[in-house]
């Protein structure tokens, strides 16, 4: 008997026991889907937020006082609380590395502010920042129409302001928001520039589309309940430069800051490679997790797949016995049971890797991530998996039937 024929008589036996073949590839398929899918949307979900991070600038990092939006405590100790950076001390940072790098400060105003304009409002939804004249830059955003503040603007903290394409469409969805004016947190701004539409930046924040950037001297003067806490990021034009300039910006807060020697920092800085290298170690950890459940849900399914191949062998006694009287040899009769259960794995496997990418897909599409991902590494280690799960699955039943006496099997009621 060829392999084709026993490809054959697998489908003849499955078609013979059709509703068993099917739970049994359903656990496999299940098992499949669990494995790929979680795969699925994690890299797809890590390829996000990794474009996320590349837009940011792949040469920048931040600082932010170290302890100051965020208690705690370690051991049951509560963690030493630093005070915020100052917009005196973000001052003088931005002057003492104006030779070798590009400075950013901002501040974060509002996260749930509400814009009124042209009669109507917004969701109070938006977010307020107040930046320098470097932030846009720094922070890769680019206007469509309009122009950035004014040296005038930024420092006389003037009532300006450049708004995201969500605002646009709220306030002034048949004109120009440019040269209009809108009310939002007790004061009426001028609108001087609108921002390019950027869609939702992975955590369901819409990117830059809520985006309400007022001068930096404006935020400093606008009523507040508690003081401002300033963000600072740096960036260069020149790549390779980055370690290094994170090293000299330490030095530098240090001194800004009046940290002693000996003493620890009392901020942070973080970049783009160590928030990919911490996604990295979290998605890492995502993936192990996943796969055990996988694993798990697997090795049930081959746990059936071997009952119903023993079954099937123990069905088909009389059968197997006519096989080797008309000549069928051991090593046929085992290819037989083995062709059996690969087609089985390989049917519930296929089912479990196209739902797997499917889903996948869209756990990653309810997360922010565009793209659809064809995973084609983890569709192959599928496929592997269920060729696997069958040979490990139908050996046992297979040598069993191969070993049977043609003369007993005859017999067999």
């Amino acid at each position: 008997m060829n392999p084709f024929e026993n490809v054959r008589e697998a489908f003849r036996s499955i078609r013979s026991n059709l509703l068993r073949t099917i739970l049994t590839a359903l656990i496999l398929s299940i098992g499949l889907f669990a494995l790929v899918g979680i795969l699925t949307g994690i890299d797809a979900m890590k390829n996000s937020l990794a474009d996320t991070f590349a837009s940011l600038g792949a040469n920048s990092f931040e600082l932010h006082a170290k302890g100051y939006t965020n208690r705690f405590r370690r051991g049951g100790v509560q963690g030493k609380q630093y005070p915020p950076i100052s917009f005196l001390q973000a001052k003088l940072y931005k002057k003492a590395m104006a030779n070798d790098a590009q400075v950013g400060v901002s501040a974060f105003i509002s996260g749930a502010a509400e814009m009124k304009g042209n009669g109507v409002k917004t969701n109070p939804n938006m977010q307020v920042i107040a930046g320098d004249e470097n932030y846009l830059k720094i922070q890769g955003y680019n206007l469509v129409q309009g122009r950035t503040f004014s040296q005038t603007e930024l420092n006389s903290g003037a009532n300006a302001m450049i708004v995201g394409d969500e605002i646009r469409l709220k306030l002034f969805p048949r004109q120009s928001p440019v040269g209009q004016y809108v009310s939002a947190m007790g004061r009426r701004f001028l609108i001087v520039g609108l921002l390019e539409k950027s869609g939702s930046d992975g955590g369901g924040g819409g990117g830059a589309d809520r985006l309400a950037l007022i001068p930096l001297e404006t935020g400093n003067q606008l009523p507040r309940q508690r003081a401002l806490t300033y963000d600072i990021k740096t960036a260069t034009d020149q790549p390779g430069t980055l370690a290094f300039l994170m090293g000299q910006a330490t030095g530098k807060m240090r001194a800004v800051r009046h940290d002693r020697l000996g003493q620890e920092d009392s901020f942070t800085v973080e970049s783009s490679e160590s928030l990919a290298a911490t996604l990295d170690s979290i998605s890492g950890k995502v993936r192990a997790g996943g796969s055990v459940m996988a694993f798990i849900t697997l090795l049930g399914a081959s746990i059936a797949l071997m009952n119903i191949m023993l079954v099937s062998v123990t069905e088909r006694t009389r059968e197997i016995g006519i096989r080797k009287a008309l000549g069928a040899t051991a090593v046929q009769i085992r290819q037989q049971f083995l062709i059996e259960a690969i087609v089985i794995c390989l049917l519930g496997g296929t089912l479990g890797i196209i739902l797997g990418v499917l889903g996948g897909n869209l756990v990653a599409k309810f997360v922010g991530s565009g793209a659809f991902l064809v995973p084609w590494v983890w569709m192959i280690v599928g496929l592997v998996i269920c060729v696997g799960v069958g040979l490990a699955s139908g050996y046992y039943p297979a040598s069993k039937a191969a070993a049977l006496d043609p003369i007993d099997s005859l017999r067999y009621e």
